[in-house]
């Protein structure tokens, strides 16, 4: 009877531990619906994100200033376009459709302003 009685309990011990191991699963909550936004709260979002747009744009902006500037510096004119190889004298200059225009001395200058178009070829300010 012990011997009976000691499988029964073996019995319902072994039960007890395979359905704890294997249980029940707990169900899980449905996810709950995507919260739907009010007037205002889109109207923020869209202020908010042409803000960044506006920002971005900025930067882009001065950068292509920043880009520019530096062109600029890398086609600047450093030899007179009359007297090939001399150096250009700052102080010796004509401005030429918006543009400044250096020679090496004033009798270039003169040379250059009677027949501006001779020279343009020579002259990296005027090279597209």
């Amino acid at each position: 009877m012990k011997t009976k009685l000691l499988i029964m309990l073996a019995t319902v011990a072994g039960l007890a531990a395979v359905i704890t191991l294997l249980g029940c699963k707990k169900k899980e909550e449905p996810a709950a619906p995507p919260k739907t936004q009010t007037m205002e709260e889109m109207t923020k979002k869209v202020a908010t994100t042409a803000e960044e747009m506006k920002e971005t744009a900025t930067k882009a902006a001065e950068e292509v200033k920043k880009t520019a500037k530096e062109a600029a510096v890398e086609i600047e004119q450093t030899m007179c376009p009359i007297m090939d190889g001399n150096k250009i004298d700052k102080n010796v200059f004509v401005e030429y459709k918006g543009k400044k225009v250096y020679f090496c001395c004033a009798q270039c200058k003169a040379n250059f302003e009677a027949d501006p178009e001779k020279y343009i070829a020579k002259l990296p300010q005027f090279k597209q």
